[in-house]
């Protein structure tokens, strides 16, 4: 695990842009999670997609953020879709693009059936000077969380397609990160109030900051 000085760093170049949309400022280029409904920005370095449903996988959100370098990395039902130098991953799988290392792990629901553990849709630990940061994707509470121990985990609170703020706070504790973000609320499904429940519920145990939207 990093020390706290870097994890500071990370977050205050980490911008949520709504839903499970993500940007993290770093001078060789923005590395953008889950794109969707976006005004635009600097073009990436890299653009991670955590699976192929219509406000994660969205080849016109791609295209306002692409560059002649940046590199797209998605599942393979994804990649099919997505502009640009694409690679697929698999739960398991490990990229390295320039100095930034991608695990991808499993994201799946576990008492629903919207995204079934079959299709192989992803999870990402991003390593990024010294820092892992772990976004979910669209997931319930899964054996495979247990302790992943990233530095800062973006995970799902709204319920409905992924976990309640009540399942996340047992999936944070499962994960044990240094810092714990709420994310995919406000946009779809999910308010402000399962953000806040999340981190009333990881009170003393783990912190958690809610980041305000930005455009």
């Amino acid at each position: 695990m990093a020390d706290q000085a870097a994890i500071d760093k990370i977050v205050q170049s980490l911008h949520w842009l709504g839903h499970d949309t993500f940007r993290l400022d770093r001078p060789k280029g923005p590395i953008y999670f889950d794109p969707y409904e976006m005004t635009g920005g600097e073009p990436a370095s890299i653009i991670l997609a955590s699976h192929d449903h219509f406000d994660h996988c969205v080849a016109e959100e791609v295209q306002k953020i692409l560059g002649p370098d940046t590199v797209v990395i998605t599942e393979p039902d994804c990649a099919a879709k997505l502009p640009g130098q694409v690679r697929s991953m698999k739960p398991g799988d490990e990229i390295t693009v320039g100095d930034v290392v991608i695990k991808a792990v499993p994201a799946y629901n576990t008492n629903k059936d919207f995204h079934p553990k079959d299709k192989n849709w992803l999870g990402f630990v991003v390593t990024v000077d010294g820092v892992s940061i772990y976004h979910a994707g669209d997931t319930d509470f899964i054996p495979e969380m247990e302790g992943l121990e990233p530095d800062i985990a973006l995970l799902p609170v709204s319920g409905t397609y992924v976990m309640t703020a009540a399942e996340a706070v047992e999936a944070a504790k499962a994960i044990r990160p240094k810092l714990a973000i709420p994310m995919h609320y406000g946009a779809i499904v999910g308010s402000e109030e399962d953000a806040k429940a999340f981190a009333q519920g990881l009170e003393g145990v783990i912190p958690v900051r809610i980041l305000p939207k930005e455009e």
